[in-house]
């Protein structure tokens, strides 16, 4: 065999010469393996190149089709971190992963391709980090961390989210749950606060730490995940009579302290809102479980300012933006709480497939708490959600084009929330206006 070079070079992958033997029938010999990823990283940067994307999709895909264990074959002998759930995953893994990176490289799926795909294209092109933090689709949970036997899995909240295709949540929690019975070498971060979430941890059969990390919505876990009966609720304690309750954290946050059974560590994260510093906290024990430094750690965690674009400032004409990312419910009623009350407000809403088709879930949004200020609706689905900020009796205006319906907006300070690709679509945008 030799070794590679152009667009691998340096990943330790070999090519086949003419004497390799050819693949059993038992399976892809190591060389075609080598071969699999080398094409993928390939494909990749054509992609980049191109300008049709960051590459990470279509490099995993080709992949994998070429060796479907490339996954495990990737993993081995590395300390995986999969981040799971239905919101916060994005950032609470850039959390681990800069935490992680005080001491060694770390393979990380930092767009936020979260499926098995962008698993392999990120492990690809770290070959040689021994840590991995994997942001993982909870849907998608399940079969990746089958393929890549995790150290670690940070369980972060389950909601509803693309009601076209993960509309029952309990069938979620109980995959997952199914899931981490099978585990046993495998520790669970898990959000204390969260009723289904507990529920699918309570069944793992490795160690567990309960994290405070909050909920800001309730509406997906007014009843009992176990046995169908009411929850009762009291400030942030709940239970049900079946004996499912809210257990004893491990790690608590109070007045900008972590606490845990044995430390407290200052925490201040740099992103807004309350729901960030519960993401900071889990990733601070994820740090912690990895035996980095509390303060080290809490360090690296306080230095991120924007996470994938979210939470950015970005100056285009006359107003100055702040981009938030709200893709349901859940994530709306956590992104209420970052709105600047003064601020003129920009919502874009498309319906792609990385969306969900179905947009019904707006009608579960509390917009009523937006009156007072300028408000402008676009997206493909403007007319959907312009229909929605009717009935909640707010003053807007509706137009498809998101850059037409912000220049109608007063100039200055605005806050722009959009959905996955709405989000995406609009950065990349400005970026490309300078």
């Amino acid at each position: 065999m030799r070794r590679t070079s152009g667009g691998c070079a340096g990943v330790g992958i070999v090519e086949p010469s003419t004497t390799d033997p050819a693949p059993s029938r038992h399976g892809p010999g190591a060389w075609w393996a080598g071969l699999a990823v080398c094409t993928g990283l390939r494909i990749a940067s054509l992609s980049q190149r191109a300008g049709l994307g960051g590459g990470s999709i279509i490099g995993g895909r080709v992949t994998l089709a070429m060796h479907p264990g490339a996954l495990r074959k990737l993993a081995a002998r590395r300390r995986v971190v999969l981040v799971s759930g239905t919101n916060g995953k994005t950032t609470t893994s850039h959390m681990v992963a800069t935490a992680l990176a005080t001491r060694s490289a770390v393979a990380h799926n930092a767009s936020g391709s979260n499926m098995a795909d962008g698993a392999v294209a990120a492990l690809a092109a770290a070959r040689d980090a021994p840590y991995a933090v994997l942001e993982v689709d909870e849907l998608h949970l399940a079969d990746i961390a089958r393929r890549c036997s995790p150290t670690l899995i940070v369980l972060l909240n389950l909601t509803r989210d693309q009601l076209d295709r993960a509309a029952e949540v309990r069938r979620t929690a109980a995959i997952i749950g199914d899931l981490l019975a099978e585990l046993p070498g495998t520790t669970v971060l898990a959000n204390a606060d969260d009723p289904m979430v507990v529920w699918a941890a309570a069944r793992s059969a490795g160690p567990r730490t309960w994290i405070t990390a909050g909920s800001c919505w309730s509406a997906d876990s007014l009843s009992c995940p176990q046995c169908g009966g009411p929850l009762a609720q009291r400030w942030s304690r709940w239970h049900c009579d079946c004996g499912l309750r809210r257990p004893t954290p491990d790690w608590w946050l109070h007045d900008g302290v972590a606490y845990s059974n044995d430390s407290a560590t200052p925490l201040a994260p740099r992103l807004p809102g309350a729901v960030n510093a519960g993401n900071a906290l889990m990733a601070l024990a994820a740090a912690r479980h990895e035996q980095i430094e509390a303060e080290k750690a809490s360090k690296a965690i306080g230095t991120l300012e924007q996470v994938a674009g979210r939470y950015a400032t970005i100056n285009h004409g006359r107003h100055t933006i702040r981009m938030l990312l709200a893709k349901n419910p859940a994530g709306w009623a956590a992104t209420l709480s970052m709105l600047n009350n003064s601020r003129p407000l920009l919502i874009t809403v498309n319906a792609r497939e990385a969306d969900g088709r179905d947009t019904s879930w707006l009608w579960d949004v509390d917009f009523d708490v937006l009156r007072g200020r300028p408000i402008a609706a676009s997206g493909e689905r403007a007319a959907d959600l312009g229909v929605r900020l009717s009935y909640a009796e707010l003053d807007h205006h509706t137009d498809i084009d998101p850059v037409d319906a912000l220049n109608q907006l007063p100039g200055g300070e605005v806050d722009v929330v959009a959905n996955y690709t709405a989000f995406h679509s609009l950065r990349r945008r400005f970026i490309s206006q300078g």
